[in-house]
């Protein structure tokens, strides 16, 4: 094909917290995307799609399937998503992730459910709801789900509330050894990996304690992140876990080891103003010939009391032939700054190779 490719990048629309103020975060970014402004040929989803504090009820899962509906141009199946942290389930669940895999369901097991139907993905997808691929051109998107830390006992929703999210980012050995292979085994391809967190040390407060803070006392407290003393806080903004190993960094020891081999790292969680720097890091930064984009978050309402970002999404522009990427940043309310498009946060970035669909 000889016309652009559109990617639509969203995250953290936290749909219950929005409606208690009475905003449908999902179905208004729905609805902007449609409007007319860009165009998409496909979108991601990079988690929180809840807004509990406590384990994801059906009653928001139903809300969220309901605001899916507000689509007219697009099949539901156009939007590829991973869990995020707010989306696990208790850690006792006897199906991991089960109310996520209910209601937002990527492989389309509970179609009735959650409405998607994988005979209708515009590219279909390879794996399971943990991690699949899908590709587009010469683009190999691998998405990988977070999870619960596999020897926790206790998480989201106990001992009133002080575990929060326990723990930090997470995702499985399997995972990351998948991750490897389908790097080692697609030498020609521009990978884009997602996941709900970024990498270590790599955009806006993704250090170790930068997801928190100290007060004037020198205790630490919420910041970006709620304070957890039992949930790993120092992790609290990056992939803190992979299987039971704390601060393991083994995607960034991959990837230093092979620079430039992923193009792309692409996730959410982390809250900021677009201008944010936290730690020295904006929203996007090159690390090991990797280019990290921390696509914000689309809530209004779900930030810690003394936090109120703007709700903003990305839209990345791939041209047949060329290796630049065109990246936008969309502002979706007129709260702190206008609606549309702001231009201070555009960049263009290069690719490894050119796009070819």
């Amino acid at each position: 094909m000889s016309k652009p490719f559109n990617l639509w990048v969203f995250s953290d629309v936290h749909v219950g917290t929005d409606l208690r103020h009475g905003i449908e975060s999902l179905a208004n970014v729905l609805r902007d995307s449609e409007s007319g402004i860009w165009e998409w040929d496909i979108a991601l989803d990079l988690g929180d799609m809840s807004g509990g504090q406590h384990i994801p009820d059906d009653t928001e899962g139903g809300e969220i399937v309901r605001q899916f509906q507000t689509l007219k141009h697009h099949p539901r199946e156009a939007i590829y998503s991973l869990c995020g942290n707010h989306d696990r389930g208790s850690p006792r669940e006897p199906v991991q992730n089960s109310w996520w895999r209910k209601w937002l369901d990527p492989e389309g097991h509970n179609t009735a459910l959650s409405g998607v139907n994988p005979a209708r993905r515009p590219y279909p997808i390879n794996g399971t709801w943990e991690r699949y691929s899908f590709r587009v051109g010469n683009l190999l998107f691998l998405m990988m789900s977070d999870i619960n830390e596999p020897t926790q006992k206790l998480g989201r929703g106990d001992l009133n509330g002080q575990m929060g999210g326990n723990p930090s980012g997470v995702v499985s050995g399997a995972t990351f050894r998948w991750w490897q292979q389908q790097v080692e085994a697609n030498p020609d391809a521009i990978i884009i990996s997602a996941h709900h967190y970024m990498l270590k040390d790599t955009t806006v407060a993704s250090g170790a304690w930068e997801g928190v803070r100290k007060n004037s006392d020198g205790q630490w407290e919420s910041h970006y992140h709620g304070y957890k003393e039992l949930g790993s806080p120092e992790g609290a903004s990056y992939l803190y876990w992979v299987d039971s190993t704390p601060d393991a960094q083994a995607f960034e020891r991959y990837l230093a080891a092979h620079p430039g081999r992923v193009a792309l790292w692409l996730g959410g969680h982390t809250h900021a103003h677009p201008d944010a720097t936290d730690g020295g890091k904006s929203h996007i930064e090159t690390r090991w010939g990797t280019t990290f984009i921390n696509v914000g978050a689309v809530t209004r309402h779900h930030h810690c009391r003394h936090l109120s970002p703007p709700p903003k999404s990305r839209h990345l522009t791939f041209i047949p032939g060329s290796d630049k990427v065109t990246v936008r940043c969309f502002m979706h309310t007129d709260h702190l700054l206008p609606k549309g498009w702001y231009p201070r946060a555009e960049q263009t970035i290069t690719l490894p190779k050119p796009f070819i669909w």
